[in-house]
């Protein structure tokens, strides 16, 4: 009632400065990642790599970011985000600079897994922040503002860095996302605080947070075997692995495929990359973010609008078959728009859930469980794509099979996730 209450009377607002301070940390960390997808032609120049050697190497970034994701959750859980934050954006601007620098394909492989190390903590961070900063009724759209970022990042990223890279160089290209990076490690140490440690937060707004809901939890957190038996993680697991499926084959290969299998010169396959990354930016933050907590403020069903955007989105994902046999440059943007405009309409929403199903105490724990499934989709797709790219000189095969796993990741919301609650988890001190 108290909430409600507050919610009639004007708030301070000092929580939104920080889920902006998260949405452009992942806007700067998407750029470190898609300088690579508009590289492909000048690394083959550089060092002579090809389509198979490019899979490796874009899915190079997620072996050591997915091999971080279960050890980083519980690290947050332990240490807080903003002492892992600060490390984390200092070593993934270094990350980036390294790959400027280096003579070597050998040295841009390291440089990338660095990337990777330094950018694990992102996403179950992000997550764990707005559990503690935001209402669950305003939860959605915080989460789309850093969850819309990565998509808002290939629109604008790709492009930019593309016409960089004609420009100046792709080593250039590189060592200006670095310096972008660093400035941003700067503005992170000087932001960001939980709302326990920051003197800025008014009584009224940590009492609007609900801040006793969101205090640091001092408990042990549960068990990661604990959390992997849960039906509730693996029905999230499957359901974002089969998300993340789809954004990296994007994320990696939209430019070529645009270039290669519809004969679109490298800078109009550049521009024309950005339609669909600008269409999932609009859904994530107007459908999976202001949407969501619009309906559910209005005394919707959390559950069921949750779920519905959730289920639907990600059903929305099966247009990249579509786009396997797609003739011209307008089918093709019009179903690569539809997979990845559902799929962003559903991720935010699945970050929230994330908070609303976990112990307050494992949040971070749960969050890099279900980033660890993200992240082996994110090695699978750029490789599995570049070998059957490259053995059928073909789109068509390497669009096709991301279906498959999204029907499993759909069966995974809808059978194993339930309904919208904390996992009944028996406390790891009880006999």
């Amino acid at each position: 009632m108290a909430t409600a209450a507050l919610t009639e009377n004007h708030i301070p607002r000092r929580r939104w400065r920080i889920a902006w301070l998260l949405g452009l940390g992942v806007l700067v960390n998407y750029f470190d990642r898609v300088n690579l997808s508009v590289s492909q032609a000048a690394l083959h120049t550089t060092f002579g790599i090809s389509a198979i050697t490019f899979g490796y190497l874009s899915g190079a970034y997620n072996w050591t970011y997915a091999a971080c994701q279960l050890p980083i959750g519980v690290v947050l859980d332990r240490f807080g985000i903003r002492r892992v934050g600060r490390v984390s954006t200092f070593l993934w601007s270094m990350a980036s600079f390294a790959a400027a620098l280096t003579p070597t394909l050998g040295g841009l492989f390291g440089a990338r897994f660095a990337l990777g190390i330094g950018e694990s903590p992102t996403f179950p961070a992000n997550a764990k922040a707005i559990g503690y900063w935001f209402p669950p009724n305003e939860r959605s759209f915080a989460t789309s503002l850093f969850d819309s970022a990565a998509k808002f990042a290939s629109a604008i990223g790709v492009p930019l860095i593309g016409i960089l890279l004609l420009r100046i160089g792709w080593r250039m290209s590189f060592a200006a996302t670095g310096v972008i990076s660093f400035l941003y490690f700067l503005l992170f140490w000087r932001i960001y605080r939980d709302p326990t440690e920051d003197p800025g937060l008014t009584a009224t707004e940590r009492q609007y947070i609900h801040h006793e809901d969101a205090e640091l939890s001092h408990e042990q957190c549960e068990p990661l075997s604990t959390l992997l038996r849960q039906p509730k993680v693996i029905g999230m697991a499957l359901g974002f692995g089969a998300y993340n499926y789809v954004f990296y084959l994007l994320l990696t290969w939209l430019p070529s495929y645009l270039s290669e299998a519809l004969h679109i010169d490298l800078l109009h396959s550049f521009l024309y990359t950005g339609i669909p990354w600008l269409f999932a930016t609009f859904t994530d933050l107007f459908i999976g973010g202001l949407l969501v907590d619009a309906l559910v403020r209005r005394g919707s069903n959390g559950n069921l609008v949750r779920k519905i955007v959730l289920i639907g989105g990600t059903a929305c994902g099966l247009g990249i078959v579509g786009a396997a046999h797609a003739k011209t440059a307008a089918d093709a943007l019009f179903w690569i728009s539809l997979s990845i405009g559902g799929l962003s309409a559903a991720a935010p929403v699945g970050w929230s859930i994330l908070t609303l199903i976990s112990p307050r105490n494992s949040v971070g724990a749960v969050g890099g469980i279900i980033n660890f499934s993200n992240q082996l989709s994110g090695i699978a797709a750029p490789i599995i794509t570049g070998y059957l790219v490259a053995g059928h000189q073909s789109f068509a095969r390497a669009f096709s099979v991301p279906g498959i796993y999204l029907l499993i990741g759909i069966a995974g919301y809808i059978f194993l996730l339930g309904k919208i609650e904390p996992m009944p988890i028996k406390s790891s001190s009880a006999p």
